[in-house]
């Protein structure tokens, strides 16, 4: 007879249930973790001195002198040095040299490097090492405590006591052991964003609050207060003059000359914020021909000081801003404050023939002429450079750069900045 079975409760329904219920599970991305098995030595290094070598030899093949113990890679190592050698059958014909391990251990593994100096200062000296090198069958392992690695026949005793190495009845020896050491790096646990230093911040905000000055300088008439400490650390020239031998008696207020109070604003701006200021907010002009004079002016602010990495800054500004109408004020500047980079930017610019009668032409090229007239031979020297003979020539006939073409006519500037 056939049977029948009856299904209750809806079990027949049951996959399309689970289906239906695998299918709402959300779907999780597979994890990706990292780690690195780092393999490296810990090295320890000793000097071994060896006095009275003729004292110890023919104390016996197996007799040997022993360094005292130095720890390297978490272990002590000993030098042992075989004045007959290590070897019956050598005959006390070679020394040997070894080192051993001198701690409780069992298979460590170990880089060796064994080195006999050369005393006469030329530095021959006689190295054994697994040090830089590839080694076939990998480091050296020490299976127990007494384990040595070294040489029986490490040099001949004969040529030894001929030669530069022993000095002064004396051996040297150098001892290095690299102990080989393995562990796993595994991810970082933790992110902490550290910001940017902010100290030039505080700094700044301590020039701006006037907090704590201690010293105020006058500058065309304007008061700035500052603090001694700070110009001191950061001008050698301000330190001097603020606690050298020869610092000013009026310590409360000291008076600058020959400088705009703009520009020694912004010097004090550099000073303590590290940075360039604004040169138009510091001017309060919307001008790059502004920016720059201010520019040439904080340059020789920077050179008068010693504020060497300002000068450089003002130097780099200076050579992506030249133009015909202030090239040749900054030429004098950088002849004057020996800043060499742009001397020669602007000679290039100004011996250029689209360049050079227009800047001839200039308020700036009479006050070089004036104030340095050797930069005239320079500058021949690179419009010869260029082939240009025709400029050079009417240099020389009218013994002056006096901005007039061939045919004596006036030649207005190109450009303006």
């Amino acid at each position: 007879m056939g049977s029948s079975r009856t299904f209750r409760g809806g079990i027949s329904d049951r996959p399309f249930a689970s289906a239906s219920l695998q299918s709402s599970a959300p779907c999780q991305q597979p994890t990706e973790t990292t780690s690195t098995s780092v393999t490296e030595t810990v090295n320890g290094s000793h000097h071994f001195k060896i006095s009275g070598y003729s004292l110890i030899k023919g104390m016996r093949v197996g007799k040997y002198a022993a360094s005292d113990t130095f720890r390297a890679g978490g272990y002590d190592w000993a030098v042992y040095f075989y004045p007959d050698g290590k070897s019956e059958e050598d005959r006390a014909s070679y020394v040997s040299l070894f080192v051993a391990l001198a701690s409780d251990g069992t298979d460590v593994r170990a880089l060796f490097e064994l080195t006999l100096l050369d005393q006469s200062g030329k530095e021959r000296h006689k190295i054994h090492t697994h040090f830089g090198r590839t080694l076939e069958s990998g480091p050296y392992t020490l299976k127990y405590r007494g384990s040595m690695w070294g040489y029986k026949r490490f040099f001949k005793r004969t040529a030894l006591e001929t030669s530069d190495y022993l000095k002064d009845d004396c051996l040297l020896v150098n001892c290095t052991v690299g102990v080989v050491r393995s562990f796993t790096e595994g991810p970082k646990i933790y992110t902490i964003r550290v910001p940017l230093s902010n100290i030039a911040q505080h700094f700044g905000q301590l020039l701006h609050s006037e907090e704590a000055t201690d010293v105020s300088f006058e500058v065309d008439d304007e008061i700035f207060h500052v603090h001694k400490l700070v110009l001191a650390a950061r001008s050698p020239v301000f330190r001097a003059q603020l606690f050298g031998p020869m610092k000013d008696s009026n310590m409360r207020c000291l008076k600058v000359e020959d400088m705009e109070a703009l520009v020694f604003k912004a010097l004090l701006h550099f000073i303590y914020w590290d940075s360039l200021p604004d040169l138009e907010e510091v001017t309060g002009l919307n001008s790059k021909c502004a920016s720059t004079l201010m520019t040439q002016h904080l340059l020789a602010a920077a050179d008068r000081y010693a504020v060497d990495r300002l000068k450089l800054l003002c130097e780099a500004k200076l050579c992506e801003d030249v133009t015909i109408n202030t090239v040749a004020t900054t030429l004098a500047l950088a002849e004057q404050h020996h800043c060499f980079q742009l001397k020669s930017v602007c000679l290039k610019f100004v011996a250029s023939p689209e360049n050079l009668r227009a800047v001839m032409q200039t308020e700036g090229f009479e006050y070089l002429k004036v104030s340095c007239p050797s930069i005239l031979t320079e500058l021949l020297r690179y419009v010869a450079k260029r082939g240009r003979t025709s400029a050079a020539s009417s240099v020389y006939a009218g013994d002056e750069l006096d901005g007039t073409d061939a045919y004596g006519r006036r030649v207005r500037p190109r450009n303006i900045c």
